[in-house]
């Protein structure tokens, strides 16, 4: 084998890239280690010519069990089926900062493979950004990079930085936010943030401190291309022909600025006026491929809006630059039979969102070899069916940008869902896109925080998102507000935020050019901040605060606490103890945690029923207790008195008065209640006076 090695060290820890010829039949491959996770990434580029409208690039990021040294946990499936939620993530966040660096009329298949070899405490999906670069800088295919790629967290407790933070580092709670962005020459084109209400301030401060980090991977990566990189391979595209072009300029040109700037919102209209051109092209029986007459229309709807939004001020919808679309919020109101829902309405993106509640037996178990047997207590899924765009189509189901979408939501309102102990249900959010023109995503967070608010849900406080756009000239640049239609599919860049009133709670952002300047970042987040507040407004006036009570069609939740040594005793045999006690007083579930946590799910006061007979089982009587106990068995010594069903204790004949007792029975009897106080524990055995309790109950005969 051949192979050469590089190495540069970030925030204190060793990157290692090894270029061989392992997976010599690629255009370009690495294999890359940080600590004892390592990855092939391989970057391969199609001989033909694809046909499609569009340029055809895919990432797949692909984790086996063996990486992990494990074997794949269902009895029945031993083999890999598709992809995991974070595999999928992952995938996109690679394809979201590569995806602006190609020219666009690439029509080659060019497919990106990330292959996770072994996964040790770092997290693959930052070397998985770093590994596609390096692929694809050192092959043949033409690409615009390389760019760097960092996670950078801070430490709750101490406030301290981490640059790459591992999977222990990660564990929840332990951070305040983490950010990871991606760009090349100084300038950002690609960030996730989770955080914890953080200030927009932290958040520039966490991008400038990325961007010194990503130089020092591109000059890593620069010098490795010296070296070892191959000459691009080089492309002519065809233009469309001179008459095309004439028959544009004659009879269309001038008419797409009252088309696109015509103050209606959506690309319908648009769309019909382009059906009038190719429709026109057809007619004068010009020769020219379809593929090519879409991208010469969709490159003049591009050069126009960014014209009109640069010299005129204008937007394609009307409105004034930052400027929100009309909103509409509405907590509950659909059925009683849903433990919450929320409606909300920005512009013509409309979002029903339905909560569900369930115990914690309910919540979903994620095993993958980044998380395995994680158990996952809340849930955000995102749908997007075809007649939210007016279009026909496969329902049911979901695809990536769903998963995607379904996380955003999901990573901007964990900062404030209550903690187990002070709401111990499963929480289910699922986000119906009806209708949508301009990032769902951010209008799921504001549905699904009207939806926890009117499921009783106690919040810490409401959450809400926008989406800012730009477009961007070669001297100046205009930051646009809650984007929609020819912005979003147009525009250079898509901003999500979602936040509180006091701070961010998620970001995403991803680009159509090489990447954003960090000030106009900072401006962006002062524009959208602005906004979340406005929206903020809107939401607390249909419903300030969570309801006081759950629905009552949603189970109820008992949680109690027994030490952990009693659980056994509690489970029982085969779990014989545990399946009488939920026969017996028709409760739905019992989950027991490892502490001793005791969750008892039902409904109809079936709880306290459960909960009263796991309390007297797990009873630890302590010296000085008082109770009235029955007595079960008389004896020379003494006599057994039953403190209650599951714990029995002694009283001996010298605790029965405050007198000498010759003979017990001439004083006790079976089935007598009598007062006891427990005068002793010795090794589990119960030791009871009545003489304590009440020194004049026997008296002396």
């Amino acid at each position: 084998m051949k192979k050469e090695i590089f190495e540069v060290e970030l925030g204190g820890k060793k990157i290692t890239a090894e270029f061989s010829d392992l997976a010599s039949q690629a255009n370009g491959s690495v294999l890359l280690k940080m600590g004892d996770t390592t990855i092939l990434v391989t970057a391969v580029m199609s001989n033909k010519e694809n046909n499609a409208p569009y340029f055809p690039l895919s990432v797949e990021f692909e984790e086996k069990f063996y990486a992990a040294g494990a074997i794949l946990g269902s009895r029945f499936i031993r083999r890999e089926g598709r992809p995991s939620d974070e595999a999928i993530l992952s995938a996109r966040i690679i394809d979201r900062t590569i995806r602006p660096l190609f020219d666009n009329r690439i029509r080659r298949d060019i497919q990106i493979v990330v292959s996770v070899l072994a996964i040790g405490e770092e997290d693959p999906d930052v070397l998985g950004v770093i590994g596609a670069s390096l692929a694809l800088s050192v092959s043949n295919i033409p690409w615009a990079g390389p760019v760097g790629a960092v996670r950078i967290g801070q430490k709750r407790e101490t406030g301290e930085i981490i640059i790459n933070p591992n999977y222990e580092d990660r564990e929840k709670g332990k951070l305040t936010f983490e950010v990871l962005a991606c760009g090349k020459d100084g300038h950002i084109n690609m960030i996730e943030t989770a955080s914890e209400e953080v200030s927009e301030d932290d958040i520039i401060a966490v991008l400038e401190a990325s961007s010194k980090a990503h130089a020092v991977l591109e000059k890593f990566q620069k010098e490795i291309v010296n070296k070892i990189g191959q000459t691009k391979k080089e492309f002519t595209f065809p233009d469309v022909p001179s008459e095309v072009s004439d028959l544009w300029h004659k009879n269309f040109a001038e008419q797409l600025t009252d088309v696109l700037f015509s103050g209606q919102t959506g690309k319908s209209h648009i769309h019909e006026f382009k059906e009038k051109f190719i429709e026109a092209v057809n007619e004068a029986t010009l020769e020219c491929s379809t593929a090519l007459l879409d991208a010469f229309f969709e490159e003049a709807v591009d050069k126009e809006l960014h014209r009109g939004a640069l010299e005129e001020n204008k937007r394609a919808d009307g409105r004034d630059m930052d400027t929100i679309r009309p909103l509409y919020a509405q907590a509950g109101g659909v059925s009683p039979m849903l433990h919450g829902s929320g409606i909300f309405y920005r512009g013509e993106t409309h979002i029903f969102t339905a909560l569900t509640l369930g115990g914690p037996e309910s919540a979903q178990l994620v095993d993958t070899i980044e998380t395995p047997e994680l158990k996952k207590r809340y849930m955000h899924h995102y749908n997007f069916p075809p007649f939210s765009v007016g279009e026909s189509g496969r329902v049911g189901g979901f695809n990536r940008r769903m998963i995607g979408h379904g996380a955003l939501a999901e990573k901007a309102l964990v900062p404030v869902i209550p903690n187990q102990d002070e709401f111990p249900y499963t929480i289910r959010l699922v986000s119906e896109t009806m209708s949508s023109n301009g990032s769902s995503s951010m209008a799921s967070v504001c549905g699904s925080t009207l939806a926890l608010m009117d499921g009783g849900v106690p919040i810490k406080t409401p959450v809400a998102g926008i989406a800012s756009g730009l477009i961007m000239g070669e001297d100046k640049y205009i930051l646009l507000t809650d984007i929609q239609g020819p912005e979003d599919e147009h525009g250079d860049m898509d901003f999500k935020v979602a936040g509180t009133k006091n701070g961010i709670t998620a970001i995403q952002m991803d680009v159509k050019v090489s990447g954003i300047p960090i000030p106009i970042l900072k401006e962006a987040l002062e524009k959208a901040r602005q906004a979340r507040l406005k929206i903020i407004t809107v939401m607390e006036t249909e419903i300030a605060k969570p309801r006081p009570e759950i629905s009552p069609r949603a189970p109820e939740i008992k949680l109690i606490k027994i030490l952990p040594e009693q659980i056994g005793l509690v489970i029982g045999s085969g779990g014989k103890t545990i399946n009488n006690i939920k026969e017996t007083s028709g409760v739905e579930e019992i989950s027991i945690e490892d502490d001793g946590t005791v969750f008892i799910t039902g409904k109809n006061g079936t709880c306290a029923i459960a909960a009263e007979s796991i309390l007297a089982l797990t009873k630890v009587y302590e010296t000085g207790d008082r109770v009235n106990a029955t007595i079960t068995k008389v004896t020379d010594f003494g006599a057994f008195a039953k403190l209650d069903e599951h714990n029995e204790g002694l009283i001996h004949v010298s605790e029965i008065a405050s007198f000498r007792v010759e003979s017990v029975k001439d004083y006790l009897k079976e089935g007598q209640t009598v007062p006891v106080i427990v005068s002793k524990i010795d090794n589990g055995k119960i030791g009871l006076s009545i003489k304590q309790a009440d020194d004049k109950f026997i008296t002396e005969k």
